[in-house]
This record gives structure tokens, sequence and C-alpha cells, in this order.
């Protein structure tokens, strides 16, 4: 599988767990109210505890995300019967100003800003994404986040908000992003192509993001490798 990027002029971008690594920063934040060892689940299962109860709650009736964390906190304290301080609850509804960026991003969105126009297609508040953009050392073209369109990805909308704003035509668009579920599956639908960022390559099931099948034109291991090929 392979992208002409001659035939590219805008990058759009899924943040979390393609250029933010939201697991690093979503264990981060539940460990110290969850526990470690014992009878305390393993990584793996807590992020697919959490990738659950999130994807429930950004399919109903909008909330801020710093809500969705908050009330996805309190689905998983009573699932693991661990009771809360209201301090616990807002801190971790604000750790996303905290999850760090992975290693590779911050060069590799650099790089291709001497190529492309980049966009940021987002489940997040402005807010909070703004604090994740200062670590990205990156001013995005565009910004789309969820609570401009009021929903979350993998609603078509907001795509279909990002394209209209963006205003290039689609096939000069390539949207990369990890999220085979929040984004390869809706970017598919509406004729976007797609380069997965596989962050996971090296190891089993979704982690943070729900199951989902697509076929992405492209599958890189990383950031950095992606912006090899895209400015070689």
């Amino acid at each position: 599988m392979t992208i002409e990027f001659d035939d590219v002029d805008v990058l759009t971008f899924d943040c979390y767990g393609t250029l933010i690594d939201w697991e690093a920063g979503l264990l981060a934040a539940l460990r110290p109210i969850l526990g470690r060892g014992g009878t305390s689940p393993t990584d793996d299962d807590l992020l697919e505890a959490y990738a659950a109860v999130e994807a429930e709650l950004q399919a109903g009736p909008y909330r801020r995300y710093r809500d969705v964390l908050a009330e996805g906190l309190r689905r998983l304290a009573d699932a693991y019967a661990v009771a809360l301080t209201p301090d616990q609850v807002e801190a971790f509804s604000r750790s996303v100003e905290d999850w760090p960026a992975f290693g590779d991003s911050a060069d590799a969105l650099r790089r291709l800003a001497h190529r492309f126009r980049l966009g940021v297609i987002t489940n997040c508040d402005d807010d909070l994404f703004a604090a994740s953009q200062r670590r990205l050392g990156v001013t995005f073209d565009w910004v789309i986040s969820a609570e401009q369109v009021r929903s979350y990805k993998p609603s078509l909308r907001n795509f279909e908000v990002a394209l209209e704003r963006i205003g290039v035509p689609l096939e000069r668009v390539l949207h990369v992003a990890q999220s085979l579920y929040h984004d390869h599956v809706p970017a598919r639908t509406l004729g976007l192509r797609t380069a997965w960022i596989h962050r996971r390559h090296d190891r089993p099931g979704f982690g943070a993001t729900p199951p989902a099948s697509a076929t992405p034109d492209l599958v890189v291991p990383s950031m950095a490798a992606f912006a090899d090929l895209a400015v070689s």
C-alpha cells in the first residue's frame, strides 16, 4: 500500500493516540486511583474497559470532553468498586493537559509542515487541546474539535465540517490517524484516503480504542516513518 504524496496538499490528523500518547496519559492518571497489582486490572484490561465506557458516552448527547472523562472515571470506579473523591474526578477531567506527546510527533510535524498544510480533527475541548498543541510545538492551519462540532468521532459530521472548512478537494486530503474505530472507518466512508499510524503494531489488542475494521491506504508504525515517506 502506497500514497502518491505529490497528489496531497493537506494532511489532517487525529491527535490523541496518534500524536499524543493518550494510553500513557490515561494510565498515569488512572493508576493512582485504581491501583496496581493484586486484584487490580492489567493495563490492557483497564484501557479496554475505559475505551468501551468512553465510546458509549461519546455516542450519546454531546457533553464536553472533560465531562466525558469525569463520567468515564465514575463508571470505571463503580465497576472496580473504588470510592472516588471530588478532587480525583476533577484532576482526571483535566489530565489531558499532562498527557505526553509521542517522542517522534513534534519533529515529524515540523518536517511535514514544510510541504503540506496541516489540520487536526480531535475529540477534545478547545482549551484542553491547546495544551496538547503546545506540547507538539506546531500551529495547525485548521483545528476542528468536538467542542466546535458538538459531536465526537466516529461521527461523520466531524469530518464533514473539517472538509467544509479546509475547502480543498477531498482527493487532495490525506487523513492520518491511529484509531481504526474513531478515524479510519468514518474517513473511508466519506471517500478520504487514510494513513494508519499503527502505534500498537508490536502489541496485541486495540488498547484504548474500541475494536474496528478498516483498510487504510498506507500503514506505518510511527509518525517518524510516515514523515520519512511523505517528505522523501
